[in-house]
């Protein structure tokens, strides 16, 4: 067996990414209810209480409400760096586990993860690299822009699951107010299709199999449109498998190596 990620859902309402090894289960964020988050592991025939720790990005409702309720009813371990800790209300010493960006945290005998920081507004937010037997998976959402730092981290990653979260026309032509435009377009907000497709066109290599476009906002975006944008830049070379993760998940499984993702039976 080997690295799996599986997305239960990504999207505004929520988001939360397992990793799962043969050693190691790990979330990355939990922003639905303990119920939503037991009913998703239930899909894949996973409890909570499998869950070995809880790595959260950063304080934003969507992505880390659900955490420390998993917390308090399962005992789940939570790992966070200190504004997330702190903004989230808990106290570093004895309800979570404190790491910084770029330091290596060793999961388990055959899982490590490197936070990497992103740009997203006020939140000290973090994408994750996983490593797992030589090889390299990546969960990055929530910034708006990318850096050669994150570009040099990405590239060469068996896997990576990137946001997408809007398409600029139907965001701009949308209903918006023009301030939460702004916000979404600057430099702490989200990626648009364009700017993911521009990132995945400097990173992606002969080594990656699998990309997972997610985040994507059922406002002003739809798979059809950033899938296509994405293809634009990479088709030429890019042989791997591209799916779109939604709000209703989870829906497939990919493994580290495999193109094809394996579908979750409901």
């Amino acid at each position: 067996m080997t690295l799996s990620i599986t997305h239960l859902g990504s999207g505004s309402g929520g988001n939360a990414t397992l990793l799962s090894t043969p050693e190691s289960k790990i979330l990355i964020d939990c922003g639905f209810s303990g119920r939503q988050l037991e009913h998703r592991l239930g899909l894949i025939e996973m409890k909570p209480t499998d869950l070995d720790a809880i790595l959260v990005s950063h304080f934003h409702g969507d992505h880390s409400k659900g955490a420390v309720i998993a917390n308090k009813k399962w005992d789940i371990p939570l790992m966070m760096n200190f504004q997330t800790c702190d903004r989230l209300g808990l106290d570093p010493v004895n309800e979570c586990k404190l790491f910084e960006s770029l330091d290596l945290i060793a999961m388990g005998p055959d899982l490590s993860i490197l936070p990497v920081p992103v740009n997203h507004g006020e939140a000290d937010n973090v994408g994750f690299i996983a490593s797992h037997l030589g090889e390299r998976a990546a969960v990055v959402t929530d910034l708006g822009s990318w850096s050669d730092e994150l570009a040099r981290h990405l590239e060469g990653c068996v896997h990576i699951s990137i946001e997408a979260n809007y398409d600029s026309k139907r965001l701009w032509e949308g209903p918006y107010p023009d301030r939460l435009k702004q916000r979404i377009t600057g430099r702490g907000g989200h990626l648009s299709n364009r700017q993911t497709a521009e990132l995945l066109s400097h990173v992606v290599t002969n080594k990656t199999r699998s990309i997972v476009l997610c985040h994507l906002s059922a406002q002003n975006n739809a798979p059809h449109l950033a899938e296509s944008e994405v293809l634009l830049e990479i088709d030429d070379f890019f042989e791997g498998d591209i799916s779109i993760s939604t709000q209703e998940g989870p829906e497939f499984s990919h493994y580290l190596g495999q193109a094809e993702p394996e579908k979750v039976a409901i």
